[in-house]
């Protein structure tokens, strides 16, 4: 059977060959690289694994999520177990959304070049700098919806010259938007008005004294509700 090519990468600086072909997260863990934190889904878009490299022959630093890009030849890799970017501290009951609180807040938004790094860095392909630009505004209905498949990987934040925190404004924008604008669906006032009521009390109870084996099965055997 024909053996993968091999193809030498570094992590940490430390030279590794791999096999070709391999995303950075597989290529780590080939290396012996053992993941206690930046590993989530591992194969969709949970925004855990934020990666940095440089590829062989270029100036510039790369961002990326370990479980989507793939390894080259002689590329340096870096994990990053989070992003730093602080999250500004406020109380939600506490913010009045019909003032700019986005801009209050996040003051730096208004530094914003429009050079769309962040947009062309986002692996959910969001238009970030279109929603930062409706935070300036103080359009919170905007930011929510553009932002709304953000996954918080903060890679935007990473490549940004203006040192926004695109994804920490885009979070306050939706959680100002669920409180003091967005309409209840019919469908969650039932389903309060049910468990208020007592509807599920026996099947929780029942719940609270499996062991995890009989969890296990049940999770497996239960019924999912249609999505639409």
């Amino acid at each position: 059977m024909k053996q993968n090519k091999m193809i030498k990468i570094f992590i940490m600086g430390k030279a590794y060959q791999v096999p070709a072909g391999l995303t950075i997260m597989d290529a780590m863990e080939y290396a012996g690289y053992r993941f206690i934190r930046g590993a989530g889904c591992r194969s969709g878009f949970c925004g855990a694994c934020a990666t940095i490299y440089r590829k062989a022959g270029e100036y510039r630093f790369e961002f990326a999520l370990a479980c989507q890009e793939m390894v080259e030849e002689g590329i340096h890799l870096a994990q990053l177990p989070f992003t730093p970017a602080p999250r500004a501290g406020y109380i939600l009951d506490d913010l009045d959304a019909s003032e700019n609180v986005l801009l209050q807040y996040y003051p730096e938004i208004a530094c914003c070049v429009s050079c769309n790094t962040c947009t062309k860095a986002c692996p959910q392909d969001i238009e970030v700098m279109d929603y930062i630009q409706a935070a300036l505004r103080g359009d919170i209905k905007q930011v929510t919806e553009l932002s709304f498949d953000c996954i918080q990987c903060g890679l935007c934040s990473m490549r940004c010259p203006a040192d926004i925190k695109h994804y920490h404004v885009a979070q306050l924008a939706r959680r100002l938007y669920a409180k003091s604008a967005s309409p209840t669906p019919q469908h969650l006032k039932d389903r309060i008005k049910e468990i208020e009521a007592g509807k599920f009390s026996d099947e929780l109870e029942e719940l609270t004294t499996m062991n995890l084996d009989e969890l296990k099965e049940r999770y497996a055997a239960r019924q999912i509700e249609p999505t639409t």
